[in-house]
């Protein structure tokens, strides 16, 4: 079993992994901000186990043989939802660049504690895994 296959840091390789997803579509917004009649999006907040069960979450069908039909393939496993911000202008666009610059600082933000934890965490791990007197 190696440092990967532990469950702390695989969720917080998910938190990471919906980090990024979020970062791109508040890009994509800030790229579409004139663009007339867009409506900004942005990424559900993770819920709980069950909703993530419901919605497919990151379960992956596994082929354990060449034999079984291979799972359909996804294009990403979050699921992004229309929401606009406080302003429409009068083209119909819903992105207001400030709000936006907003979401990704708090993005960014998360992302650093995320990455401040996993660093503990494989530090505390190689500490543990070092011989006595070392």
């Amino acid at each position: 079993m190696g440092f990967s296959d532990l469950p702390l840091l695989d969720q917080i390789k998910g938190r990471l992994s919906w980090l990024d997803e979020r970062q791109r579509v508040i890009a994509q917004n800030v790229a579409n901000s004139d663009t007339p009649g867009y409506v900004g999006r942005d990424l559900k907040a993770p819920t709980d186990f069950a909703a993530a069960l419901r919605e497919g979450g990151a379960l992956q069908m596994t082929r354990t043989s060449a034999n079984h039909i291979a799972p359909a393939v996804t294009q990403s496993r979050f699921h992004t939802s229309a929401a606009p911000d406080s302003e429409t202008t009068l083209d119909g666009n819903t992105v207001v660049v400030e709000e936006q610059m907003l979401k990704m600082a708090e993005s960014r933000m998360a992302y650093d504690a995320a990455i401040s934890f996993y660093q503990k965490s494989m530090n505390m791990l190689r500490m543990a895994a070092r011989g006595p007197g070392r």
